[in-house]
């Protein structure tokens, strides 16, 4: 972008800066993020040092929404018929850079923002994020800058104080802290950040909770490692189970990684264990069925779910007009469930000899056969870094398919290692080894799904 001379607020000495007017989400989608991010239009004089954002004239657009926004700073005194002047040349390169289908009404009236806030608050809003919402994300990072500074002797005591005001959008809120610190290189506040997650996790209710959780989790995941090194049954899947029903957070772990073993013939084998049994043995066996039932229910629903949102997304990449390159942008949102549906629209469009549906299907399994080679390993482990849901990285992990293999894992544990021999990056060195565990539970639910059949 070709810098402008403007004068400076200040001293009024000319200075060049990237001066931006047009925030259009249809030909710019990461417009949005610039702007909300402050960095659009600032300046540092090299005259009086003076800097902050350039005040300038602003028109954003995001045609999804429907929303025309303007904004005329009030300093700049710009009179109504100069603002006009100003807005129009940019509305038009709106209107002409959209499809005549995408040209609405909206676009006639533009909204008039009287404040830099209210602009922002306003492109919030559209995104479901209302002002109170906006205040208490306000209030929790306030809350956080007044912890990191506590000495950590005092801290323990500060977190008890605010217990009740430390949620899991504060830990959220947090660790994009950290991330945003380590990508800027400012180690020191990574250091003090990475501190005080510690502390929240040892010493808050939330924290301790989720510590906990945890905790369980990986036991329950190296429980059922341990038993597929012999080989899991339904007997010893059930010897498992009983053994970990005093801990929910254990039987759902087990229970949902291993679905694909409970089955009909697995609750035939425990009602037979039930009815062999009396007492408080039989009370147990009981509630672990109802349990397991009610575990059962929940991922068959989530399976359901997941089935009819893959045939939608399938429908959608058929009628794309570039079907590769429409299969590719969806890789992130492509799991098991939409591979089953993809092959089963194949096998009807070869049995009814539908060539050109075929011809579109065949496009997207080479897509899918591509994202599987050997050479994708490394862009599948930055696409599961750059999303923060273990739902989104699981995704991509289904996507992945058969590229999620020994070299698979050896080159995560090699990153995994070069990262912690450097020492410097604990927030990445932390993702990388969530992504690992998250590997390990893909990769053993595979191998059970594909035992029992």
């Amino acid at each position: 972008m070709a810098k402008t001379s403007v004068p400076c607020p200040n001293c009024r000495q000319p200075i060049l800066i990237d001066l931006t007017r047009l925030f259009d989400l249809n030909s710019n989608p990461e417009a949005k993020e610039t702007l909300l991010s402050g960095s659009a239009n600032t300046f540092q004089c090299p005259s009086c040092r003076y800097q902050g954002v350039y005040p300038t004239p602003i028109v954003y657009h995001d045609p999804d929404k429907e929303l025309l926004l303007t904004y005329f700073p009030p300093e700049l005194q710009t009179p109504i018929t100069e603002q006009e002047r100003t807005i129009g040349p940019l509305i038009k390169k709106i209107m002409d850079d959209l499809p005549p289908e995408k040209r609405k009404a909206y676009l006639f009236k533009p909204q008039t923002m009287l404040t830099r806030q209210r602009l922002l608050e306003t492109i919030l809003e559209a995104d479901g994020i209302t002002p109170e919402m906006m205040k208490a994300q306000q209030e929790k990072l306030l809350l956080l800058q007044q912890l990191v500074n506590i000495s950590p002797e005092s801290l323990p005591e500060q977190i008890a104080q605010y217990d009740e005001k430390i949620d899991e959008e504060l830990f959220v809120l947090l660790s994009r802290l950290a991330q945003a610190s380590a990508a800027a290189g400012d180690q020191q506040s990574v250091h003090a950040l990475s501190n005080l997650q510690q502390a929240l996790l040892q010493h808050s209710t939330i924290g301790k909770a989720a510590a906990l959780e945890a905790s369980e989790t990986r036991a329950a995941m190296a429980e059922l490692q341990e038993l597929s090194k012999v080989g899991i049954t339904r007997e010893n899947l059930l010897d498992l189970l009983v053994k970990n029903t005093d801990s929910e957070i254990r039987l759902t772990t087990i229970a949902s990684m291993a679905r694909g073993g409970l089955d009909y013939t697995f609750f035939q084998t425990l009602t037979d264990k039930i009815d062999q049994s009396n007492g408080e043995e039989k009370n147990v066996l009981l509630a672990l069925r109802d349990k397991l039932l009610t575990i059962v229910e929940a991922v068959d629903k989530a399976m359901k779910a997941q089935v009819e949102e893959s045939q939608k997304l399938l429908q959608e990449l058929l009628a794309a007009d570039d079907i590769a390159a429409a299969t590719e942008e969806a890789l992130p949102r492509i799991n098991q469930a939409f591979t089953d549906v993809l092959n089963a629209e194949v096998t009807k469009a070869q049995q009814t000899d539908d060539t050109g549906k075929l011809t579109k299907l065949v496009a997207i399994v080479g897509v899918l056969r591509a994202a599987s080679t050997s050479g994708a390993v490394l862009q599948v482990i930055e696409q599961m870094l750059e999303l923060e849901s273990p739902e989104e990285r699981q995704q991509v992990l289904e996507a992945a398919g058969e590229a999620i293999n020994d070299d698979f894992s050896q080159t995560l544990s090699g990153l995994i290692s070069q990262v912690e021999s450097q020492g410097d990056q604990p927030e990445l060195l932390e993702k990388l080894k969530e992504i690992n565990r998250e590997v390990l539970r893909f990769t053993m639910r595979r191998n059970l799904n594909n035992g029992s059949k």
